[in-house]
């Protein structure tokens, strides 16, 4: 009855109020179990699934738009400000988002399979660490001074130009890695790839000798924070002070800032994204993924359209990167490992290779099990070994249970086990492009007939 019922909502978008009112109660119950009960996961889950709801009922674009934008530039801060966590978590999905974003592009559009993806979010993290800190005194001016005692470099304001820079030198960067490599293809091209985000992260955890440009395995720390501008405090707390009851700490003004400029990030990369995939690159990617034999005899310039690809991808990690070292005031090379690599790819076949929606749905899904399920699960079972619970029927004592059964030191085996399920039973994505859909739905009637 329900599955009939929401086939009925579906293919009849605009016939009644019946669509719409269900996305509002799906919204206003969220909002409600999480405003009164701030430390509920459930209640945040609920919330956070209403995307799904917006995204799935058909409605006007009008009537999602508005209600979207409540959504993310209302509720999420507020809920933000009544729980840091959550707005954590929040924070967490727009940049896996962003990443998965600009992998797609490589990977899904372009057919590329790349696994050093992450080397370009380090690079727009340490743009900003070096000039936004210390590091640059330490290595020229007073090497045995205490950071505590140096000054910043760059003024807070100079973040926003940041962003901007950091787009510029991504791109240079996606661009001198393209430049060798692209003669290769498929798995020798992934190897090469690999190859350099590993030379980036131990570049990283290496050059504070002779010269400390990035302070080795230690990091670079404190790196500064953009500046807020005072009438924007004293709006923020005159807007959201009220709601959440108390003043607006300035910590938590901060975490919400960055939200919205990770925030205003994701549109532009969507608004590029969608641009770039209806027009003539779009195209040549796609003939280029699909035969790069054919699209040669086709007339399109391989060489330049993969450096395309390659540069417009690792633009996004750019700026992202610059939003994580501001945000965290803390980098180091851990932070850019090769299983993050593997993390973001893991988002894009998730959601589905191709698919806008679905990179975000993908980096959100696994955003939330590595946060909010895996680590939840995790810290019952922990209360769980320090009580004296029994499980009746076999009289197991919970202190018992051994540490290395706790799910979050199996995040790799679960999402492992996810692509591989999705692999065999939904090969296109949980939201897979339309593109892919025909295909899939060709090589179905095949197969049948």
């Amino acid at each position: 009855m329900i599955s009939s019922l929401l086939t009925a909502v579906k293919e009849k978008p605009g016939r009644g109020l019946f669509p719409q009112a269900l996305i509002l109660a799906h919204i206003v119950l969220g909002s409600v179990l999480v405003y009164t009960s701030p430390r509920s996961n459930l209640a945040f889950l609920l919330l956070l699934s209403s995307f799904f709801t917006l995204y799935y009922f058909k409605a006007s674009r009008q009537f999602k738009t508005i209600v979207g934008g409540l959504l993310v530039l209302v509720i999420f801060p507020v809920v933000g400000v009544r729980n840091i966590f959550y707005l954590e978590v929040i924070f967490q999905i727009s940049v896996f988002s962003a990443l998965s974003l600009g992998l797609n592009i490589v990977v899904g559009f372009a057919g590329l399979l790349d696994l050093g993806y992450v080397a370009f979010y380090a690079v727009g993290a340490y743009l900003w660490a070096f000039f936004g800190s210390q590091q640059f005194y330490v290595l020229h001016f007073a090497p045995g001074t205490q950071p505590a005692n140096l000054p910043f470099l760059l003024p807070g304001d100079a973040f926003y130009l940041f962003l901007f820079a950091a787009i510029l030198v991504a791109a240079l960067t996606g661009i001198l890695l393209g430049t060798p490599v692209l003669r290769l293809r498929g798995d020798y091209l992934a190897i090469v790839t690999l190859g350099f985000g590993e030379v980036i992260r131990v570049l990283a955890n290496n050059l504070d000798k002779p010269l400390n440009f990035t302070n080795g395995p230690q990091g670079i720390t404190p790196i500064q924070r953009p500046t807020m501008p005072e009438a924007a405090v004293h709006g923020f707390n005159a807007l959201f002070g009220r709601i959440v009851g108390h003043k607006v700490s300035a910590a938590d003004m901060y975490n919400v800032l960055f939200y919205l400029l990770a925030l205003v990030v994701i549109v532009a990369i969507i608004f590029v994204t969608r641009r770039l995939d209806d027009s003539k690159i779009g195209r040549a990617w796609t003939a280029i993924r699909e035969d790069e034999t054919a699209a040669i005899a086709m007339g399109i310039p391989l060489t330049r359209m993969k450096l395309a690809a390659f540069a417009v991808g690792a633009s996004f990690a750019g700026v992202m990167g610059v939003l994580l070292a501001g945000s965290r005031t803390f980098i180091s090379p851990e932070s850019f490992s090769f299983m993050q690599s593997i993390g973001v790819l893991s988002m894009v076949i998730l959601g589905g290779s191709g698919s806008i929606p679905g990179a975000i749905l993908g980096a959100a899904t696994v955003t939330i099990l590595n946060l909010q399920v895996l680590q939840g699960l995790s810290l019952y079972l922990s209360q769980l070994r320090q009580s004296d619970a029994v499980i009746p029927i076999i009289h197991f004592h919970w202190a018992n249970l051994s540490t290395q059964l706790d799910p979050a030191k199996y995040q790799r085996l679960l999402f492992g086990l996810i692509l591989i399920l999705m692999m065999i039973f939904r090969p296109g994505g949980l939201i897979p492009s339309t593109r892919r859909k025909r295909e899939l739905s060709t090589d179905n009637d095949n197969g049948e007939q």
